[in-house]
């Protein structure tokens, strides 16, 4: 049972469906929000490269990168209070690492996850075939892999701070949620896309690779986020030192 004190003050704190969160009960919604939310992500990011290859480039590429953003915010928009829209493994951890959401519940969120990458990398392929590299993540042209490396830590990091700081607890919800974080996707996609396809988010890169049959760089885009995610929280522990009460009141995995 969940000490009455502790369930006011997750209410008071977090108002939007907050017990639902907690209850063990309704993990299974959230999973398939988890699942469905990562699936129409990949789907639009990997897509964007798919439809600008089968359209002889009438997606450019300043529209390919801010497509996933305005993804993101409207999934935070319509989700968010069931799941949190984590949608990304980085994004899972980092919270976890926060002490903000369970151990116990993060691989069932990763499984959804890939569940929803791998479905919208299939749905891709077989609609389109593999062309534009099923829309997947690579090094641009003349750029290293450790250089390409370099940028994913460094944005995924910077992506980690974002949504630690405009988040409620372990959930991405409400305006400054949404518009926080697809702004930070698309702004990092604008200036960095050409150099590592600022991915940020291990599912994103790994679900195309996987369905096109080429893992050769996809360690960069699997090391690059869980590093990000390490320094982000390294960071926001600097600036705020602790999790909110709410947020340890949920890591604890209590429901009524």
């Amino acid at each position: 049972m969940t000490d009455p004190k502790s369930a006011l003050g997750i209410r008071m704190l977090h108002p939007q469906n907050a017990p639902d969160f907690l209850d063990d009960k309704l993990e299974w919604r959230r999973l398939f929000a988890e699942a469905w939310g990562t699936f129409l992500l990949v789907v639009v990011a990997a897509g964007a490269g798919v439809v600008a290859e089968k359209s002889n480039g009438a997606i450019t590429l300043g529209m390919a990168v801010i497509a996933p953003g305005l993804m993101v915010m409207s999934i935070i928009y319509f989700m968010g209070a069931v799941s949190g829209a984590h949608l990304n493994p980085a994004v899972t951890l980092a919270f976890t690492l926060r002490r903000n959401f369970p151990w116990r519940r993060v691989h069932g969120y990763i499984i959804a996850q890939i569940i929803g990458g791998i479905g919208a990398a299939l749905f891709l392929r077989n609609l389109f075939g593999t062309i534009g590299f099923l829309g997947a993540t690579h090094p641009g042209n003349g750029v290293g892999n450790f250089t390409a490396l370099a940028m994913e830590i460094l944005l995924t990091a910077g992506l980690m701070n974002t949504i630690l700081g405009t988040a409620s607890g372990a959930r991405n919800i409400g305006s400054n949620g949404a518009l926080a974080a697809g702004g930070y996707i698309a702004l990092a996609g604008l200036w960095v896309a050409p150099i590592s396809g600022s991915s940020m988010n291990p599912v994103r890169s790994f679900a195309p690779d996987l369905i096109r049959g080429d893992l050769s760089t996809t360690w960069i885009y699997i090391a690059g986020p869980i590093i990000g995610a390490f320094i982000g929280v390294g960071f926001e522990f600097i600036l705020k030192k602790k999790a909110t009460d709410a947020g340890a009141i949920a890591a604890q995995g209590t429901s009524s």
